[in-house]
């Protein structure tokens, strides 16, 4: 669908672009001003003349970017961006994550950014808000892409670590060091008692979201234990540039798990050389995506990154106005990645 001079957001080459507010949403060039849905590296990068985000984002975003220019605001609070009433709404994807509604010229318009609809103690939960166009990630825009319960597979985490714990093998979990690590320990807070060990690229984050007052398991740092401490028996957490690394040489046994939406074809966890998959996404599977959209009201959808074409063609198939804008957002591995400050590698 071509561009309309009402549209409230367009795709510009510095990203989102909001004409009557003069912003941009989570723009992946500088701009003077951005608006920013949440804290991984791909929607949240450096060289801005000034952020807008939602006040439980701030640490994440100091932690991230340093000394820059940021404004806080509450969820729900309405605020002016030239001619654009502006007001940031919980998405549940991490701490501090956030949709943008914006009112302007007699329209309402919604850019989601990430978002998930399952329950997460570590950030406030998706708040549905009604709107004429709402703009959806798609990252699991396939019908395939099915969540189970993350409490179960909170257990099956915690089962996996005791069965190491008999073989005498380390439990070593790759995370996400943005949200999924933080998530899968407070999960586990009501599980378990052992803490669990960190990598210093994971421990990082979980002491920010620790400051910010998320509760989650007790940990550990890797690199607080004496050279020859026997870690079997122990969950290990991880980011996935750690795989294959010699940091894994001190665990002398262990048995590889992954932690990601990613999981739930079984070819990925093949391709990762992981001996367990554990289905936990911080992304909408494909029934919460349509649930969504229909809570929404929006006549009009607009899809960014992901599967956008099979979102948009099942949704015109049902007569919804839809289309797709092709973003320069990541997956959850270059967000992973941007977020310790690693080498970003493609991800899978």
């Amino acid at each position: 669908m071509p561009e309309s001079p009402d549209d409230l957001v367009v795709l510009r080459p510095e990203g989102l672009y909001c004409p009557p507010g003069d912003f941009h949403i989570d723009p992946w060039r500088p701009v003077p001003r951005a608006v920013i849905t949440h804290g991984h590296g791909d929607h949240a990068r450096g060289g801005m003349g000034e952020y807008h985000c939602s006040r439980d984002s701030i640490p994440i975003l100091r932690w991230r970017l340093g000394g820059q220019v940021v404004h806080a605001h509450d969820y729900g609070k309405a605020f002016t961006l030239g001619r654009a009433r502006v007001s940031l709404h919980p998405a549940g994807h991490v701490l501090g994550s956030a949709q943008v509604r914006i009112e302007a010229d007699g329209q309402v318009w919604v850019a989601s950014g990430d978002y998930k609809r399952q329950p997460d103690p570590t950030c406030a939960p998706f708040e549905p808000v009604q709107c004429d166009t709402f703009i959806t990630e798609a990252t699991f825009g396939l019908p395939v892409y099915r969540w189970p319960d993350t409490r179960q597979v909170a257990a099956d985490i915690v089962q996996w670590r005791r069965q190491c714990a008999e073989r005498g093998e380390a439990a070593i979990l790759y995370c996400y060091a943005l949200g999924k690590a933080q998530r899968v320990l407070a999960e586990l807070r009501r599980l378990d008692d052992v803490p669990a060990l960190l990598h210093g690229a994971i421990d990082a984050g979980v002491q920010v979201y620790r400051q910010a007052g998320i509760a989650m398991l007790d940990t550990e740092r890797v690199s607080d234990l004496p050279r020859n401490a026997d870690c079997a028996g122990r969950l290990v957490i991880a980011p996935p540039s750690a795989a294959g690394s010699a940091w894994l040489r001190r665990f002398r046994r262990a048995q590889h798990g992954f932690a990601s939406g990613w999981m739930r074809i079984r070819g990925n966890r093949r391709r990762r050389n992981v001996d367990r998959g554990f289905v936990i996404s911080d992304h909408a599977d494909w029934p919460d995506l349509l649930r969504t959209i229909a809570d929404t009201g929006a006549r009009r959808i607009i899809a960014t990154h992901g599967n956008t074409d099979a979102l948009v063609r099942h949704l015109c198939e049902q007569g919804v106005a839809a289309e797709s804008f092709h973003t320069g957002y990541g997956d959850e591995t270059l967000q992973d990645a941007a977020a310790a400050g690693e080498p970003q590698e493609p991800g899978t």
